[in-house]
């Protein structure tokens, strides 16, 4: 509340501001108000018999007032110091002028010209002591944003009155310096004989709030009460906004609802609680009661913009065009305020045309509205938009300028790696005009440096800061935690401690996504306990980031326990959990846990429902998939682009390829990810010519491909054995398509080439690399001379590979079956004894099958799962039928030194053959087995299936950890190419 003293004719009765009137105290107390500065009496005019004074007065007056609403102080004084001279103009008369002006200094923050006017009252025995002048003066400092000299005014001051007080509290109050506020109201009740008014406790109360300091709002309260001010409607708003802010909002609404009286501010103020505190409908029911209130109220600007917050959060764009129209129909959409609100809201809510039309159509756009703009378009990716309008905003300079916000605003569109140039060319610009002294925006070059990968700008830019804050040294962790070497984060993390800086959740949580990417199982617990040990263990944030450590560390009993022992579970928390489980393949306990969520009445988010999709791709398991879809059907969840594609990708890694077609083509927007995940599921499915022509299809619906499509076209190739076409396509993603291939690019062709038995081509590729091959590449090449008997290069990529990862099980078995293929068993032995000595095992091979609804696990060479009899007793009889058809066992799969018989036996106990038994027995005729392998499958295997598909006149789908094999009528989509 602005507080303006009275003339002092005038004790202190004030107009009640009722019924919307959009006047503020200040609007009261004008220069054109009807009252006399003089101190003793009030003089009454009477036009018809004006004196030569009062013509002098008037013209003055007259004067003053015109070059104040023109904004001509300068001129404004240089009158008033001309008229000094004026021996016409009585003292009260020049007081008054006065006044007026440091009101116009106030409004205006014209600080320099106040202090002119100060200097011609102190030079003044008569003004030196005045107290509407000198009430006028402390008012003036504090308004233009110097309340020390404020306080130095009201301390020269021999006696002082509640005027001079109020104004003071109130500077301090405006200024944000709150304690000093409650400092001095607590000194004037306690020293001084005056007694708090109207004009005092909205002061104190707005201090409060604040200081977010309830207790002493309620106690200010409770005086309000007790001196019989309780009934005053400016009390009664500014108690609303405490409680409002402070969250405690059934006591603003008691206080709104006890009012005798409300104004529109009353309104506003209790719609501003709701919607800071996350109660959208209750807000818009305000909005309502003053529409159809009998109060006469009608919403004004600060209404609308109190209102449109809450649309923009809850993303309720519908409520947010229905305010905008609200705002058309009383005319408020010219006023800045407004229009840049309207603008805020369509642009978080996405309506990027939408907020780009207001912005075109507003003509005294401030720095709001190009921020604003500017923050819409980054955050929705447009880079070249975001840089083009931020290059606008700089010519238009005289009018508006770039600040801080601009900068913060512009950085999320410079969150790849490809756009590092124009990061450095904004951090250049913030530089030169300083605003790189500002904490939150170097954060944030620091953050955008690691996203963009380039984490040694980040350390220059850190290392630049000469005052680190706790929030400096987390940007840094934070984002060599999330985009580059966990290991820095943890080395940043003990030199942030020997600099004395205390962590925080954040620097916490961080640490803990760093010990979960590296998998320091120890270190986490050790901070674990530090978080036990300061309290922290209650904090949401730490105990997600606690549960994916343990999840990332498959100590999945630890997050479960801790998942458990939440009082308040949040989406958030169950989120973690059930992406937890199917991250690290156990997609049943995912399942279980979704069953549980429902059951406790969480609706699932996106993340969730996307979560056990992936668990069922993971197994196959179409029934549950097709349940889920039905889910995502039902809760209107088809609509967000990430689910569809989830549901996509499940019917085609359930082998449902036509059913992940249907879904795709029913989509009503496609973006490039349903493309690709479209194309993907052909690939995958060995449907090479079917992906290609999707990819066609794309490029005809002007769809620009990306790093993510190539990789599903180039799949396609290798799986269809198409590799023409795939070294074809990875040539033109650079030269027809700008994309620089990627290691996963490269992966796939060297597979292709691997599986075509085109070793020497892979080996050539991967030396012509620009980017060093990792392990999955060589694991790849190795796989393929296993097939094709190279042991030339197969041993020196064996030996490459375990020189690379020592401690990766999966490298030892390549290299061992390498050599078992060949016959060399001393090198068989050797490799399994290194493993030994290191203490790895080899995964054993699992298979899964649902039937019913229910997921069936089977593992190799099972003698205990029960009914484990009859069905090898099954596959008994299927081996007597497909002997029939041609098939003898393939015992070269056996990569053991055993006798041929040992070798037959062990080859019946593989576990997707005791899976296709299981699934003949209790499955009804003619439907199809879907089967999911750990591994890859086996020669002996796969010619068994072909067969039994054939025999027993089922389709058999088995996905294994390289590709879906669809075996029918004795063959497979395959051509027995995997």
């Amino acid at each position: 509340m602005a507080l303006v003293s009275p003339p002092l004719s005038c004790q202190p009765h004030v107009p009640r501001l009722t019924h919307g009137t959009k006047r503020s105290l200040s609007s009261i107390f004008t220069p054109k108000a009807s009252f006399s500065f003089s101190s003793t009496q009030t003089h009454h005019r009477d036009s018809r018999t004006l004196s030569n004074n009062d013509a002098c007065v008037l013209s003055l007056l007259q004067q003053i007032n015109m070059l104040c609403e023109s904004g001509n102080l300068t001129e404004a004084l240089n009158f008033l110091q001309e008229d000094s001279h004026n021996a016409t103009s009585s003292s009260a008369h020049r007081a008054e002028a006065m006044g007026v002006l440091l009101q116009a200094c106030g409004r205006q923050k014209d600080i320099d010209t106040g202090r002119k006017v100060h200097e011609m009252v102190s030079a003044s025995t008569q003004f030196s002591n005045h107290f509407v002048l000198n009430t006028r003066l402390v008012t003036m400092y504090s308004m233009c944003g110097s309340p020390s000299d404020s306080r130095s005014i009201f301390d020269g001051l021999q006696k002082k009155n509640l005027f001079l007080w109020n104004a003071l509290v109130s500077g301090y109050a405006r200024n944000e310096l709150y304690d000093d506020a409650i400092d001095r109201f607590i000194e004037l009740i306690s020293v001084t004989e005056f007694k708090p008014d109207k004009f005092t406790l909205p002061c104190v109360i707005k201090a409060c709030a604040g200081l977010l300091d309830v207790e002493l709002g309620q106690a200010i309260h409770g005086m309000a009460v007790k001196i019989g001010l309780i009934a005053d409607v400016f009390v009664g708003n500014a108690l609303i906004a405490l409680y409002g802010k402070c969250g405690s909002v059934e006591k603003a609404l008691q206080m709104f609802e006890s009012m005798p009286e409300r104004n529109l501010v009353s309104w506003n103020s209790m719609i501003r609680g709701f919607s800071e505190n996350g109660f959208s409908q209750e807000s818009y029911n305000l909005l309502m009661g003053i529409l159809e209130g009998e109060e006469g109220l009608v919403p004004d600007v600060a209404t609308i913009v109190t209102v449109l917050p809450v649309t923009t959060l809850e993303g309720d764009v519908a409520m947010g065009m229905l305010i905008h129209g609200l705002a058309v129909k009383f005319g408020l959409c010219e006023e800045l305020m407004v229009n840049n609100a309207l603008m805020d809201m369509y642009l978080k809510c996405g309506y990027i045309s939408e907020g780009h039309f207001l912005f075109g159509k507003n003509d005294k756009k401030n720095v709001v509205s190009w921020n604003s703009m500017i923050g819409g378009l980054a955050r929705k990716g447009d880079v070249c938009g975001t840089f083009d309008l931020l290059r606008r905003m700089q010519m238009e300079e005289e009018k508006v300028k770039v600040n801080e916000i601009t900068i913060l605003n512009v950085l999320p569109a410079c969150s790849e790696e490809s756009e590092l140039m124009n990061l450095k060319e904004l951090h250049g610009y913030s530089i030169r005009h300083g605003f790189h002294y500002d904490e939150l925006v170097s954060n944030a070059f620091i953050a955008a440096y690691a996203k963009c990968g380039s984490l040694s700008y980040a350390e220059h830019v850190f290392y630049g800061i000469e005052i680190k804050t706790v929030s400096t040294w987390n940007a840094l962790t934070g984002g060599y935690s999330q985009n580059g070497d966990p290991r820095k984060a943890l080395d940043f993390y003990f030199k942030m401690k020997y600099a004395g800086c205390d962590p925080d959740w954040f620097s916490i949580g961080s640490l803990l996504l760093a010990c979960a990417n590296l998998k320091l199982l120890n270190c986490g617990k050790e901070i674990h306990g530090f978080v036990i040990r300061n309290g922290l263990d209650m904090d949401v944030f730490i105990e997600i980031s606690l549960m994916s450590l343990y999840i990332q560390c498959n100590k999945v009993i630890s997050a479960r326990v801790l998942f458990e022992r939440m009082e308040d579970r949040s989406l958030v928390c169950w989120n973690t959990m059930i992406s937890g489980y199917s991250q690290i393949g156990l997609p049943d306990e995912a399942f279980n846990l979704f069953r549980q969520m429902l059951s406790d009445g969480v609706q699932p988010s996106e993340i969730a429902t996307m979560s056990v999709l992936g668990a069922c791709s993971q197994l196959s398991a179409l029934r549950l998939g097709k349940e889920l879809h039905c889910f995502a059907l039902k809760a209107y969840l088809m609509e967000d682009l990430f689910v569809a594609c989830s549901v996509i990708d499940m019917y085609a890694k359930s082998g449902c390829i036509e059913q992940s077609q249907r879904v795709f083509c029913r989509l009503k927007e496609k973006d490039v990810a349903s493309w690709n995940a479209a194309i993907g599921g052909y690939g995958i499915n060995g449907h090479g010519n079917e992906a290609l022509k999707l990819f066609e299809n794309m490029q005809r619906m002007g769809l620009k491909p990306d790093g993510s499509t190539f990789i599903g076209i180039l799949m396609a190739c290798s799986h269809a054995g198409f590799v023409t076409e795939g070294l074809q396509y990875l040539n033109e993603m650079q030269s027809s398509y700008g994309i620089e291939p990627k290691l996963e690019h490269y992966a796939c062709v060297v597979d292709m080439l691997g599986r075509a038995g085109r070793l020497e081509e892979a080996l050539k590729l991967i030396n012509e690399m620009p980017e060093e091959p990792d392990t999955r590449i060589w694991s790849s090449l190795l796989s393929s001379c296993r097939s094709y008997s190279d042991m030339a290069i197969g041993e020196n990529i064996a030996n490459k590979l375990l020189a690379l990862e020592p401690k990766k099980a999966e490298n030892y078995v390549l290299a061992s079956n390498l050599y078992a293929g060949s016959g060399k068993w001393d090198d068989v032995r050797r490799v399994r004894q290194m493993m030994k000595e290191i203490g790895l095992q080899k995964e054993a091979g699992r298979s899964w099958i649902e039937v019913g609804g229910k997921v069936y696990s089977f593992l190799v060479g099972d003698n205990l799962s029960p009914g484990l009899g009859e069905i090898r007793d099954m596959w008994r009889r299927l081996e007597e039928k497909i002997s029939v058809l041609g098939y003898k066992p393939n015992t070269d799969c056996v990569l053991h030194e055993l006798k041929e018989a040992e070798k037959i036996e062990i080859l019946k106990g593989h576990s997707e053959k005791l899976a296709i038994s299981f699934g003949l027995l209790k499955t009804s005729k003619g439907s199809t087995l879907r089967i999911c392998k750990n591994l890859r499958i086996c020669a002996d295997c796969h010619s068994a299936a072909k067969l039994v598909s054939k025999a027993a006149e089922r389709e058999i789908i088995v996905r294994d950890n390289k590709r879906f094999h669809h075996f029918k009528d004795g063959s497979c989509s395959c051509g027995d190419y995997w």
